[in-house]
């Protein structure tokens, strides 16, 4: 048995460790939490000043009663968990479970798996932070109290089904989205015609060019664009006047937790949580600094090897050495920012982690280059019938700097701000040109655009909610929960139209375009409008951006020791406790309904509500006598924006496409979404297509084959009592309804003999005795 035993969080971290190390060290992991407050009362004592009441969970006793006798084995033990305040708290908690003693047990902290860095820390350990533990604490039982303590009051005063929660976080992060969509909902679009003018000049090698100038300003109407294009007819062009300016581009700081998922979205494509995951495995195998950093401060090592490599491979001009200033105050620990362990290494060999560890290596490499130089050229252009000027300008990259690796990305929010500028052929004052054409063409006004996670990420780190290991727990959650949905639009086609000036001669056209289109975008769903206006209405602080940003700079202050951390709950918890009961008490229960008109055959109300399985259009009322009919709405259609005729439109289904082989088909949307029903069956339509246009010739074919794919994997069927004998992927099982039953091993061999008595019996021996879920490899951090 080794004398020291070093206690991680992750198995392949601590695969890593050990062999730096050595054999007078045993590295094991804990998996991550090893304790968590308890489910009953809340796991809080509120009136012991807020005691935390914690248990050891099910799936983690495995893994404690190891630590356990590796410890009492062991000379000494050392606690190597992350440093951040979750990191801290895991480190107190096996402090407790193991009985060890925080005031002597070392504690070691490094921010990259190298053999100098953990050396390094191991020759330099501390004890524990109990201010960072308080901390994390505080944040965890605060959340606590307000998931349980408001889940109840939406269960009672609005859902439909005892599933719906809320989060001090989460929620806020709805309202971001919820906002956002109606502010998109309610933008009145305008139009507006801008004048391009193209001319004709020769370049440098004297080949005949078009360049680009814009009109002096936008026009209104059509018919403005119009008279200045009359203005324009018969018009010499002049060259008026030339700036040239130098100009620069600097490059961005090297990676914090936030902008690696802000990039990682744009540049990659992956979502918050896949950086993450894919960040933790770069640092696990020793190829990243920590990922959950605030910081874009780089080590004195870090830096010299940066240079180096620099020099290396660009020369002595590309090499600018620079310090980034954190714009957060409160910026968690002193981590490093997010950069390669070994700048030598310009990849990795895994295919999974390359993309992403390329795209730190660059934008770490980029922090410390040279500014890009540019040269802009700004050329006035003078109309002789109406002396108003156009304007050209062109940019020419004099030496590339940084931007020979690295270009960081942009959000939909920030697009049109700088546009792509061509360069300009020689110009020269007094020089004239010769028009090509111009146009006038009608440009619309654009709302903001809907989120995506990379782009929410960035927002709540401007107002300050949530800190790196926030983020991507908080997306996922919301999602999870029903509030949010990620998900493509498709555009429509807007006509646009264009006006010509040409040979002197003004001619008209209308070209379309297609608008409205976006990819991979944050939706609130109608159940998140709702649960968002109902706690807006109720729990103002709570959904206040403001209040639940100084909710972290007090946790900030817990954390360096400024603040003590059952005071700051006590503060919090008195008037939120009183404002739920005073809920409880007072506040009506939430319909979610909004009247849409009068059903034009019957005259009964047409109402779209939130229903048990979400937004639907009901004709009629409960208490009717004739009972109300139900239509559930498209993904794409909302409570708010739904029209009367859209949701009239709705009732058209169940279609009946026709006959086949004699039988009807019929197509419709169930809880699962739309299917066709043929011969007492069941078939799920495919994606692409629309139960409100599928013809039979589409869904024949379909049902078809579908029936064969089961005529294959049907064993056998008890008809009666509706028990089926299946082949599956992992072997035979029972289906009853939508719920499978495995079948035991002794009789996989013989599933095509199991009698109904046979399949009965399991089926209540399951029911009886479930089957335990196999423990996950490690509970992710979250705070």
């Amino acid at each position: 048995m080794a004398k020291n035993l070093v206690i991680v969080e992750s198995p392949a971290k601590a695969k890593t460790i050990e062999k730096i190390l050595g054999k007078d060290f045993e590295v094991k992991s804990c998996f991550g939490h090893i304790r968590d407050l308890e489910k009953d009362d809340m796991g809080i004592d509120i009136q012991n000043s807020f005691k935390p009441k914690y248990i050891i969970p099910e799936d983690k006793e495995k893994v404690v009663k190891e630590l356990k006798k590796i410890a009492k084995d062991s000379d000494e033990v050392w606690l190597a968990t992350d440093e951040d305040r979750e990191g801290e708290a895991i480190s107190w908690h096996l402090c407790e479970v193991l009985n060890l003693d925080p005031a002597t047990t070392k504690r070691i902290v490094f921010h990259e798996i190298t053999k100098p860095a953990i050396e390094k820390a191991v020759l330099n350990p501390r004890l524990l932070n109990m201010d960072l533990v308080n901390a994390q604490q505080a944040r965890r039982i605060l959340d606590r109290i307000v998931g349980f303590e408001l889940s109840p009051v939406l269960w009672r005063k609005m859902s439909m089904r005892n599933s719906l929660s809320a989060g001090r976080v989460q929620s806020v992060a709805v309202r971001l989205i919820v906002e956002r969509e109606r502010e998109i909902n309610g933008f009145t679009t305008t139009s507006s015609f801008k004048v391009e003018a193209f001319f004709l000049a020769k370049d440098i090698a004297g080949k005949t060019i078009t360049f680009k100038a814009e009109g002096p300003t936008k026009f209104k109407t059509a018919e403005d664009a119009e008279k200045f294009l009359q203005q324009c007819v018969g018009a010499a062009y002049t060259v008026k006047d030339i700036q040239v300016k130098p100009g620069k581009k600097s490059p961005s700081a090297p990676f914090t937790t936030s902008t690696l998922q802000q990039e990682a979205s744009r540049k990659l494509g992956y979502s918050v949580s896949k950086t993450m995951l894919l960040a933790q495995k770069l640092y696990e195998s020793g190829n990243i600094t920590y990922m959950r950093t605030d910081s874009v401060n780089l080590s004195e090592t870090a830096m010299t090897d940066i240079s180096n490599a620099i020099h290396k491979n660009y020369g002595e001009r590309y090499y600018q050495s620079r310090k980034y200033k954190n714009k957060n105050e409160n910026a968690q620990e002193a981590h490093e920012a997010i950069r390669p362990t070994y700048m030598e290494n310009a990849s990795v060999d895994d295919a999974d982690l390359k993309r992403l560890y390329e795209l730190i290596w660059k934008r770490t490499i980029a922090s410390q280059m040279s500014d890009a130089e540019l040269e802009k050229t700004i050329a006035k252009i003078e109309i002789s019938t109406n002396k108003e000027d156009l304007t050209a300008s062109g940019e020419v990259l004099k030496f590339d700097g940084f931007l020979k690796i690295y270009m960081e990305g942009q959000d939909d929010e920030d697009e049109g701000e700088e546009d792509q500028e061509g360069v300009l052929p020689p110009l020269a004052v007094k020089q004239v040109l010769e028009m090509k054409e111009m146009k006038a063409t009608e440009r619309y006004t654009r709302p903001a655009p809907r989120y995506t996670e990379a782009s929410l990420v960035k927002k709540l780190e401007e107002l300050g909610i949530g800190r790196p290991s926030t983020y991507a727990p908080t997306i996922t959650t919301v999602q999870k929960r029903g509030y949010v949905e990620k998900r493509d639009k498709e555009g429509v086609k807007r006509d646009v139209r264009i006006l010509f000036l040409k040979n002197d001669q003004i001619s008209k056209q209308t070209d379309q375009e297609n608008t409205g289109a976006e990819k991979s975008k944050l939706f609130p769903t109608d159940l998140g409008m709702l649960v968002t206006d109902f706690l807006k209405q109720y729990f103002e602080k709570v959904m206040d951006y403001s209040f639940t940003a100084n909710i972290e700079q007090q946790f900030d202050e817990i954390a360096h020791g400024k603040k003590v951390w059952n005071i700051m709950l006590h503060e919090f918890y008195d008037p939120f406790h009183h404002t739920v009961e005073e809920t409880l008490e007072k506040a009506e229960r939430v319909k979610g309904e909004r009247p849409l008109g009068e059903d034009p055959t019957s005259g009964k109300p047409v109402v779209a509500r939130m229903g048990r399985f979400g937004p639907m259009v009901q004709i009629g009322k409960v208490e009717d006598e004739e009972k109300p009919r139900f239509a559930k709405l498209k993904q794409t259609q909302s409570i708010e924006t739904i029209t009367m005729e859209e949701a009239m439109d709705l009732f058209r289904l169940p279609r009946n496409l026709g006959l086949f082989e004699g039988t009807d088909v019929l197509v419709n949307i169930g809880r699962f979404g739309p299917y066709a029903q043929h011969d007492k069956k069941f078939y799920s339509l495919k994606k692409e297509m629309d139960p409100y246009s599928v013809e039979l010739e589409e869904v024949a074919p379909l049902i078809a084959e579908k029936r064969t794919a089961k005529d294959e994997r049907t064993i056998k069927v008890f008809e009666k009592e509706k028990i089926q004998v299946l082949k599956g992927p992992y072997g035979p099982y029972l289906k009853v309804g939508l719920k499978n039953y495995k079948i035991p091993k002794e009789k996989i061999d013989t599933a095509a003999d199991i009698t109904v008595e046979e399949a009965k019996a399991i089926i209540e021996e399951l029911k009886a005795n479930p089957p335990k879920k196999k423990a996950p490899a490690r509970k992710k951090k979250a705070e």
